[in-house]
């Protein structure tokens, strides 16, 4: 690549940092730069900017700018050093270039000198030229005066790391030992999770402890949350800094005023984006005389985006495991991530199976609103499956209106059966108290109760992956699951909503009650069929 071709000068040095580099100068020559043919900016009075490992950048007054040629868009970006940054995109002869060019408009007390002064992209802008010669981008500096030590700890020790918090940890104790003076840290990174919205880390310098908060959704409408800059920033703001030691502090978020009350003397948010522009946002806090250094703020702002990365990596096992354990189950996504994901994969297992579903299903479809159906609907899956989930189950899938579950039995089948077969019933028996709930509330709204019959039975079942080879499905196969689904069926007939097996009884530690021989639907043999005994039972018994 060619090197920038400069003339042998001393420029006019404006402000330089001791230690991260932040050099401002003005040289001693005149700058051009041209896009489609046509003079965008020229000036002997630019202001060249090196910071860190950046390419530098020379800013042009705007006097001294074709700003016919330039048009403001909304993006903007934040420099802890610098302040916001907004953008123009150029437009020449036909030809675009957007987001090209920036400025600092009102910029931190560090960056004063380019205020009202405008800089381009290199590689945005066709040419430069440098009194008359054209000059090329130079390459980067690897070694810009300064040593960062959080390069190297980003280097040799964070991609160790196993997990979120722990990425957290080491790196807040990274920075302490590394002379950062922050009282108080916070991560906040949103999340694809049925239940949360967010994932929140926090460490202060008074417990020296790092603490983790998993943010619901309603802490979306939480105005603690709507005035914080970390709502700001995830909404789209570049990120801000906040001195807090200043004569008339800009207290513009009330989380702000509480900070300066505690001693606080500078505050900084930034975002930290991932790969595919989720934004999250990191906070520090000092209670340091005169607040952060340069130095402070640089090295961390420098390893950012790599750091972002390695965030990301952890979000993205984490967002795969919810996912999995969301639509698949613990135990089944369990076996993907192991590597189970081809058709044909799987085990044969012996497990308790459950089988439940909603009763007059299709009349209820078609005799309700789909908003009111899809709440009922989801009403009675939740008050069936959580009790599967709290006493060991798996919910294997939704089918419609019904679900499939099982407990399985893994090791000694004497010792396992039985406590498999005492966990399902106790799910099946507080399936029931929550069914009787539900429906004694929806008789108090003047709605109709749900009816629905469960069905439990023990047997073997091949579990693992059927389908077409590009779209797989992790489930139990087998005549067990059928005879499961038939045991349920007899439940309207014979007006229990809990049925057994015979074979279930022969495991169950306890007496149940004999509904005497059924036959079931596809099979060629009747079967004793069982309920729990009075004493057992939930409500009045019936099932409507």
């Amino acid at each position: 690549m060619q090197q920038a071709v400069t003339k042998e000068d001393t420029p006019t040095p404006l402000a330089v940092s001791p230690s991260y580099l932040l050099e401002m100068a003005r040289p001693e020559s005149r700058i051009r730069v041209e896009f489609n043919g046509t003079v965008i900016a020229e000036s002997a009075r630019t202001i060249r900017v090196r910071e860190a490992r950046l390419l530098p950048v020379y800013y042009f007054p705007r006097e001294d700018v074709n700003m016919a040629l330039l048009e403001s868009t909304d993006h903007d970006s934040h420099c802890p050093f610098k302040g916001r940054a907004s953008y123009w995109t150029v437009k020449a002869a036909g030809r675009t270039a957007t987001d090209a060019a920036w400025s600092y408009e009102d910029p931190l007390e560090d960056a004063r000198d380019i205020k009202d002064y405008i800089a381009f992209y290199w590689n945005r802008m066709d040419h430069w030229f440098e009194d008359g010669k054209e000059i090329f981008a130079p390459e980067r500096d690897p070694s810009p005066g300064h040593m960062n030590p959080l390069r190297d700890w980003l280097i040799q020790e964070a991609w160790d790391t196993k997990s979120t918090p722990e990425l957290m940890e080491k790196l807040t104790r990274c920075l302490v030992e590394n002379g950062l003076p922050i009282s108080r840290f916070r991560l906040i990174i949103r999340t694809l999770h049925p239940l949360l919205a967010a994932r929140a880390y926090s460490w202060s310098h008074d417990t020296d402890e790092l603490e983790e908060y998993l943010a619901p959704y309603s802490m979306l409408e939480s105005s603690e949350y709507l005035d914080s800059p970390f709502a700001a920033i995830i909404d789209g703001a570049s990120g801000l800094r906040r001195r807090l030691d200043i004569d008339n502090p800009q207290l513009d978020y009330p989380i702000l005023a509480d900070l300066k009350a505690d001693g606080c003397t500078d505050y900084v948010a930034m975002p930290m984006t991932f790969s595919d522009g989720q934004i999250n946002v990191i906070s520090l806090t000092t209670k340091q005389p005169g607040g952060f250094s340069k130095d402070d703020l640089g090295n961390l702002y420098e390893i950012l985006p790599l750091l972002s990365r390695l965030f990301e990596s952890h979000y993205l096992r984490r967002t795969a495991v919810t996912l999995l354990d969301t639509y698949l189950g613990k135990q089944t996504g369990r076996r993907v991530l192991d590597g189970h994901i081809q058709r044909g994969d799987g085990d044969n297992l012996h497990a308790i199976i459950w089988f439940c579903d909603l009763r007059n299903s299709t009349p209820l479809s078609e005799s309700m609103a789909r908003e009111d159906y899809l709440a009922m609907l989801n009403d009675f899956l939740e008050a069936m499956s959580t009790p599967v989930l709290e006493n060991g189950g798996e919910v294997l899938r939704y089918i419609g209106d019904a679900a499939l579950s099982i407990f399985p039995i893994q090791g000694d089948v004497g010792l396992a059966a039985p406590a498999a077969a005492q966990a399902a019933a106790k799910a099946a028996r507080e399936a029931v108290a929550r069914m009787v709930t539900l429906n004694a509330q929806r008789v108090e709204d003047g709605r109709d109760p749900i009816g629905y019959g469960i069905g439990l039975h023990l047997g073997d079942v091949m579990y693992g992956n059927i389908g077409a080879p590009e779209r797989l499905e992790f489930t139990v196969i087998g005549a067990a699951a059928n005879e499961a689904a038939r045991i349920e069926a007899l439940t309207k007939t014979l007006g229990e909503p809990v049925l057994m097996s015979e074979r279930f009884n022969q495991c169950f530690p306890s007496k149940l009650q004999s509904l005497g021989r059924h036959g079931l639907r596809g099979v060629s043999n009747e079967q004793e069929v069982f309920t729990f005994p009075p004493a057992k039972k939930i409500g009045d018994g019936k099932n409507p």
